[in-house]
């Protein structure tokens, strides 16, 4: 398996943490954050690329999906602060090479005073290299 989940998050999270002070950053799902405004960033799938496959019993490339919640329960603003924190990831993201397949507001079923945005994006790696597909 070609892991490259440090080289993803570390970084990102730094500079999230640094951008927006006192914001939390987690590399897992939390359902119930404990402070806001509240950032995950996980790594949802990671497969072999069925087109770079060979004979080798080694892995040669693999297709990453990562998934990024922005949460907020600011009383007013809200919704302003989630896109502003998700145009900063997606701006690292795009940097990384990842390409974003979906970005939508979801429903926060726990608490509804909390506004929730939810990114994915994809991209592949030969464990040194991120590409854009």
């Amino acid at each position: 398996m070609i892991d490259v989940e440090n080289q993803i998050y570390t970084p990102i999270a730094e500079a999230l943490r640094v951008q927006f002070p006192g914001i939390k950053v987690s590399g897992e799902y939390v359902k119930a954050p404990s402070g806001f405004p509240f950032v995950s960033i996980v790594e949802q799938d990671n497969y072999p690329t069925v087109e770079h496959m060979t004979t080798s019993e080694t892995e040669q490339f693999a297709t990453l999906m990562y998934e990024v919640n922005v949460y907020s329960d600011k009383a007013t603003g809200k919704k302003s602060q989630c896109r502003s924190i998700m145009k900063f990831v997606d701006d690292m993201m795009y940097q990384r090479n990842f390409r974003r397949i979906s970005l939508s507001p979801v429903p926060n079923l726990e608490n509804a005073t909390i506004y929730r945005l939810v990114a994915r994006y994809r991209a592949e790696t030969d464990g040194t290299t991120l590409y854009r597909r």
